[in-house]
């Protein structure tokens, strides 16, 4: 998709309209200025697509959204990042870090405020609000869905969202647009730039997946970089729960031999890391040579002390994770984390379908990720 042809009046569903939330800032304004950027190759000359909102809140906890300006016949795209608790308000006095909950209030409140002006509105939504809850099982919850179905009863047209836990949780919503992407790409240009000793075939490099759900992300790699797949199953105490879950007593391993191979681990999310670090050691214990491991959100709940002594003992050699969601200023300065960057990737989404274009381009890498592996051969 050429920069040039994105942004054509003729072809513009309506006039494009970013609302960019507090929690998503960052990424927010690295996606704007791509925008900006495109139009003025266009001739269009445009220089401002962002839409001021607020959501300020009473010392009580209650809130409101206010969109500072006309939406009217506007294409909105709404980008949020639910999991960015450095957000803060304040509540009796205490100040309360936002929760996802507090995020997507926000999200429909902002929504209530367009008050059905807009031509169409998109949501941005990288991480899914609820999206580690999207299955039942005895009486639970079904939060994601729950969250999807209130969005289009809201009249959202389309949901973007990054390597949703499961997938299967857009089946809630069978009649409207719902994007779930893979930053493949990206990940594989983020290792090669960072990474100048790999050599990618099947003696040297592998792809190893750290249990039976995320099999399909690692087999992805796998294929498209032509070398061997191996994968951990989670072992779990099944008579026991804690912190509603069944306790993980051992990873098993299956595949090929991994002995002096450099190993490669995706996963959607890094959450405490002990996974990741459980299968590091046991990688070390088959004599791999060097483990990396990527995660589309590295949110390091438990900190990041572990991984610091993971690092300097050798078992793990580096990180990778997105800017789809919050980092912490310690986690960018660690010598062993390396940033993927997706700004590019979700603005070229936002110009195609601003302009009703076939996504199918932005959404398949396959040719791009062949002429980068081919520019590295």
């Amino acid at each position: 998709m050429e920069n040039a042809t994105l942004f054509d009046k003729q072809t513009q569903v309506a006039p494009l309209g970013l609302i960019v939330m507090d929690s998503f800032k960052e990424t927010g304004a690295k996606i704007h200025n791509y925008l900006v950027n495109w139009a003025k190759e266009s001739g269009l000359g445009e220089n401002n697509y962002l839409i001021d909102v607020s959501c300020p809140r009473f010392a009580s906890g209650d809130g409101k959204g206010i969109i500072h300006q006309t939406v009217r016949g506007k294409d909105l795209f709404i980008l949020i990042d639910v999991g960015n608790y450095s957000c803060t308000y304040k509540l009796f006095n205490n100040i309360n870090s936002m929760s996802p909950d507090d995020h997507f209030e926000d999200l429909k409140r902002i929504i209530q405020a367009a008050s059905g002006k807009a031509h169409r509105i998109n949501v941005i939504m990288p991480i899914l609000y609820g999206g580690r809850q999207h299955r039942r099982s005895y009486r639970e919850s079904l939060d994601c869905a729950v969250m999807l179905q209130e969005l289009e009863a809201m009249g959202v047209s389309n949901i973007l969202t990054f390597d949703a836990h499961d997938p299967r949780v857009m089946n809630a919503i069978p009649l409207m647009g719902f994007d779930n992407v893979i930053p493949s790409y990206q990940v594989l240009k983020a290792m090669f730039k960072n990474l100048n000793d790999l050599t990618i075939d099947k003696d040297h490099f592998m792809i190893v997946s750290p249990d039976e759900g995320a099999i399909n992300r690692n087999m992805y790699y796998a294929s498209v970089l032509g070398v061997d797949l191996g994968m951990f199953y989670k072992r779990r105490d099944y008579s026991v729960i804690v912190n509603g879950r069944n306790p993980i007593v051992a990873h098993e391993y299956m595949g090929n031999d991994v002995a002096g191979k450099d190993i490669f681990i995706a996963d959607d999310i890094i959450s405490s890391g002990e996974s990741v670090l459980d299968i590091a050691y046991e990688l070390k214990k088959r004599n791999a040579r060097k483990i990396y491991a990527y995660a589309t959100y590295a949110i390091f709940t438990n900190g990041l002390e572990t991984f610091d002594k993971a690092y300097k003992e050798g078992i793990i050699d580096g990180v990778f994770g997105t800017n789809l969601t919050y980092r912490t200023p310690q986690l960018l300065q660690r010598e062993w984390f390396m940033e993927v960057d997706v700004s590019k990737y979700i603005a070229y989404f936002i110009a195609a379908l601003n302009h009703d274009m076939s996504i199918e381009k932005v959404i398949d890498p396959a040719k791009k990720i062949h002429a980068l592996l081919n520019k590295q051969k």
